[in-house]
């Protein structure tokens, strides 16, 4: 079992910057890709970024492309995502999940563990 935990998030404005933390126990952390998604309200989850379990080659939505940071400490067991410039459009319940031995894919249903969110609310 993994246990995964998110924080940072909250209400804020938007334009500025605001970093999400996911903290994994239960296993070798670096062993798993981790991916960050989000569910807005209404609309169904959907993928943010991902990192493979080799820490290489992030992958990004579209939507966030340029504004977003996945990163990832394995001596902390944390994953990060730092979200800049932001926008009302990214008012939405953020999780971090874990995929052993993944590639940070898009598919949330290669994912085998989730947090239970993180809840981040931009005003414009």
């Amino acid at each position: 079992q993994v246990q995964l935990v998110e924080s940072g998030g909250g209400l804020v404005q938007a334009g500025g910057s605001l970093r999400l933390s996911c903290a994994a126990s239960g296993r070798t952390f670096s062993n798993y890709a981790m991916g960050w998604f989000r569910q807005p309200p209404g609309s169904e989850r959907e993928f943010v970024a991902g990192m493979s379990w080799t820490g290489d080659s992030p992958k990004y939505a579209d939507s966030v492309k340029g504004r977003f940071t996945i990163s990832r400490d394995n001596a902390k067991s944390t994953v990060y995502l730092q979200i800049n410039s932001r926008r009302h459009e990214d008012t939405a319940v953020y999780y971090c999940a874990a995929d052993m031995w993944g590639k940070g894919s898009r598919l949330s249903r290669l994912y085998d563990y989730w947090g239970q969110g993180t809840r981040v609310t931009v005003s414009s």
